[in-house]
């Protein structure tokens, strides 16, 4: 049978298997709800139906001979890359694959340090070593950029025995780096470059936005298709260029993914990349149309700033991606996590997050008018409300790391509970960070200053919320014993 892009081979094993009224005696125990009736109603009983267990004319995630190997395969093409494979177990275990597959312990890797925790996390496991770029920041915004190439250059001759490169693309502002550049440069000092496509899914498909990871010529890119591309939550593709072992990532995978492979989600991949293949540059049209507005309408009400393409300088801000609707809010007096927690608590509006300078609305053709302009009369009359003097307020996030010991030696090393407010000059032995984004405050083997610890403050007081350590109400932190 020759597949095309009309194809989903989940989805069509699926519907087969349904129509075929197989005797359940396998798991799942709810046995397609019967035994869980009000799940089954809940979900909706073709769904539970659809919950199904890996057998021969389904194949098996851990190891694909046939439908998942060609709707893998199908990804493949679709995204532009030598292979693809599905991940259930989120993101975070594309990104992690991706560590794992380039470096061993000791190995150093350059990233730039306003990576999703999902990076560092994979240092803790494998014992890699970062080396961090510091992302160039905007004095005005006050949030992290990507990288310059002058800097990832001077990473790459100061360090020529690191193994790979990582490049948010975008970043979870829309901020790109150059990454036909880095790629470049990384692959003549024989290193590979790893992609965070985290936000980027509709790179691959959309007109007039930054530069995919594949078409840069990356060798590997996490993609989560469930961000901008239309799947499940937590279903997401790892897309591997012909430069890496397609059997290798496979064992590297299976090191960590479950072996019991939701269908729900892989059948959402599946349809998610047919629809895509099919539609996505209309749909991703509709997204930069409906963002492109709001932002026009948004920069008309004053105080907020919806920034965009005028930001691009051909270096740390080499690209924006115009989905993102990310405003600025600082300049009213307001931090972002406050306008986000006044749109849902008193407009019912969920945006994606609020940070201390800034907000991030997701727009997606999914999105309707009606929505967009509810969004933009809210922020209107929120700013009439709410606003006040911007004095005293934090004018940045990000805070240049002082690594003084590797994230696992730092994580797995001795430690003891302090008080926060007392741990200044202490090494971090754990995590701090908001989330969403999740981008670190704090990482293992970083030394915690005054403001850093300033910083946190802040961010408790306008109702952030700070995840990481083991103590849950981040009154007390774990630092590295004789620190």
């Amino acid at each position: 049978m020759n597949l095309t892009q009309n194809n989903a081979p989940v989805y069509e094993a699926l519907k087969k298997h349904m129509r075929n009224r197989v005797v359940r005696l396998d798991v799942p125990g709810h046995k397609g709800g019967r035994m869980n009736k009000e799940l089954r109603d809940f979900l909706g009983v073709d769904c539970l139906k659809c919950d199904v267990n890996s057998m021969k004319p389904l194949d098996n995630l851990c190891h694909p001979v046939s439908v998942i190997k060609d709707a893998e395969m199908l990804a493949a093409e679709a995204f532009g890359a030598k292979h693809a494979f599905f991940i259930v177990n989120g993101t975070t275990a594309a990104v992690q694959t991706m560590i794992f597959t380039s470096c061993k312990a000791g190995d150093k890797i350059i990233m730039p340090r306003n990576v999703h925790r999902s990076a560092i996390n994979a240092l803790v496991v494998c014992g890699a070593i970062p080396v961090y770029v510091n992302p160039g920041t905007n004095k005005q915004l006050g949030i992290p950029l990507g990288m310059s190439v002058k800097d990832v250059e001077k990473a790459i001759k100061e360090n020529p025995d690191a193994k790979a490169v990582l490049v948010n693309n975008p970043t979870y502002y829309g901020i790109c780096s150059d990454i036909k550049s880095i790629v470049k440069l990384a692959h003549e000092h024989g290193m590979l470059v790893l992609a965070d496509e985290a936000h980027g899914t509709h790179l691959y498909f959309g007109e007039g936005l930054p530069c995919s990871a594949m078409a840069a010529g990356a060798d590997m890119a996490a993609v989560s298709i469930h961000k901008t591309g239309g799947s499940l939550t937590q279903s997401s593709l790892l897309l591997c260029a012909d430069t890496v072992s397609e059997g290798y990532v496979r064992q590297i995978i299976n090191l960590t993914q479950t072996t019991s492979g939701s269908y729900l989600l892989m059948v959402s991949l599946d349809l998610a990349r047919k629809n895509l293949a099919l539609n996505g540059k209309e749909l991703f049209k509709k997204a930069v149309d409906y963002a492109d507005y709001a932002r026009e309408e948004i920069n008309k009400i004053g105080g907020y700033y919806a920034f965009g393409r005028e930001l691009e300088n051909g270096d740390d801000i080499f690209a924006f991606d115009s989905t993102k609707l990310s405003v600025h809010t600082r300049a009213m007096g307001l931090a972002g996590v406050e306008v986000y927690d006044i749109l849902r608590d008193d407009y019912d509006i969920q945006i994606e997050f609020g940070d201390i300078g800034n907000i991030l609305a997701i727009v997606s053709a999914g999105d309707r008018e009606l929505e967009i302009e509810r969004f933009i009369s809210a922020l209107s009359e929120i700013k009439r409300l709410y606003s006040k003097d911007p004095s005293g307020m934090f004018d940045h996030e990000y805070i240049n790391p002082i690594v003084e010991i590797p994230p696992q030696q730092a994580f797995y090393s001795e430690k003891k509970s302090v008080p926060i407010e007392e741990s200044n000059g202490m090494i971090c032995g754990e995590f701090v960070m908001c989330y969403p984004p999740g981008i670190p405050i704090l990482a293992p083997g970083e030394k915690i200053t005054s403001d850093i610890l300033n910083y946190i403050a802040y961010c408790k007081e306008k109702g952030c919320f700070l995840t990481g350590t083991e103590d849950l109400e981040i009154n007390n932190i774990n630092v590295v014993v004789n620190s």
